[in-house]
């Protein structure tokens, strides 16, 4: 019967004669396994999260969106072409939602820092997780509406604010309405990418002669004013070629409005992300028909968003092929949901599965897709817009 080193000694010489010295980087990778089999060694692999993760992909050679799970916070990752991220927001305070996106964004999309950092306003589940990323991550710039000394609807913001001030970051910039992001040139034969802020601070982008009329302004009825920092969100539209995303953060009916009428000041996309968790003090008729988005996701949680008002919404979209959801409503009016083909999160006590979405390299169609149950669906992007 072999020793432990006599058989350790045997897997060594097998591999180094089935290597036969043609590649020395496969070799060294291959006995250091072979040794540690044979003097029974481990090493301890910390479990961060339960999130259902796939391998780290090579540098992105397409424009990718990764949906996070915070319960019903928000954290959209955006990594280019180039391989350059956008973070919009980050969940949660505390160590869950900021490994989650630290997960995803790491081993994943295989990323080494977040390129920008956009925080869309001054509420703790889009703000929260920031601080407590910027301990696993290095993040390069930090782009916001400006700290306000107060926060009327948190009593407590200022201690609630003070980790994301004081956080390790290389830039800090202000977000000016119609402002682009500068990114990183892509590869030649790539379609145009650009991200414009269309307005922040209920401050929007200029209207042109160029501007369209808004429609079915005249349907829709106010609602009571919103004094939160909700009203204030900072909306973004992404475009890659012909591909558009729209982000509205938790903007509000009102000011939703504000958008389309008199003039449609976004025009239409293909993807919309439902505004505010798909809280019905969001998501105005008018604005979801008049960007006739294809698909639409929301960032939900188990009890929180996936309104009424807003799937019946949604529903009634005609251009809407397809309704995602983070999670799946389990409150008593569950019959507002998506079918649980769309959902990547269907029990209270879930994997935090993500949702993904990939634009092909011509951004001439997409791919929506929930990895953990390999869900997958392709959609054409619209001509024009």
């Amino acid at each position: 019967m072999f020793s432990r080193a006599k058989l350790t000694l045997q897997i060594c010489t097998n591999i180094y004669y089935l290597c036969m010295k043609r590649n020395k980087t496969l070799l060294t990778g291959l006995l250091s396994i072979a040794v540690l089999a044979g003097i029974g060694m481990q090493s301890a692999v910390p479990v961060t999260s339960k999130i259902s993760t796939l391998k780290a992909t090579a540098p992105a050679t397409e424009l990718t969106i990764y949906w996070i799970d915070t319960e019903g916070g928000a954290a959209t990752l955006m990594v280019t072409p180039a391989g350059e991220s956008v973070l919009i927001d980050t969940g949660n305070p505390g160590e869950r939602d900021a490994a989650r996106i630290f997960e995803v964004a790491s081993q994943v999309a295989g990323l080494k820092q977040i390129d920008h950092l956009v925080t869309t306003h001054w509420h703790i589940d889009h703000y929260g997780g920031a601080a407590e990323l910027a301990k696993k991550i290095p993040i390069l710039e930090v782009l916001d509406k400006g700290v306000p000394d107060k926060l009327t609807e948190d009593a407590n913001f200022a201690a609630n604010i003070k980790a994301y001030q004081e956080m390790a970051v290389q830039k800090r910039t202000r977000i000016k309405p119609n402002q682009v992001l500068k990114l990183k040139a892509l590869a030649k034969g790539l379609p145009n990418l650009s991200l414009r802020f269309v307005g922040v601070d209920k401050a929007f982008a200029t209207v042109t002669k160029k501007t369209p009329n808004g429609a079915g302004c005249e349907d829709t009825k106010d609602k009571p004013a919103d004094t939160s920092d909700n009203a204030n969100s900072t909306v973004l539209v992404m475009n890659y070629g012909a591909f558009r995303f729209f982000d509205g953060a938790d903007l509000t009916w009102n000011i939703e409005k504000s958008l389309i009428c008199p003039q449609n000041l976004v025009g239409t996309v293909d993807v919309f992300q439902v505004n505010h968790h798909g809280l019905n003090q969001s998501n105005n008729p008018v604005l979801i028909q008049s960007l006739a988005p294809t698909v639409s996701i929301m960032g939900n949680g188990t009890r929180k968003g996936c309104g009424p008002e807003t799937i019946t919404a949604l529903r009634n979209t005609p251009s809407i092929q397809a309704q995602y959801q983070l999670h799946k409503n389990l409150r008593p009016d569950s019959l507002f949901n998506t079918p649980n083909t769309y959902i990547a999160n269907l029990k209270q006590n879930c994997n935090a599965n993500y949702l993904k979405l990939t634009v092909a390299p011509d951004g001439k169609n997409y791919t929506v897709s929930i990895p953990a149950t390999n869900h997958q669906k392709t959609f054409t992007t619209k001509t024009t817009h």
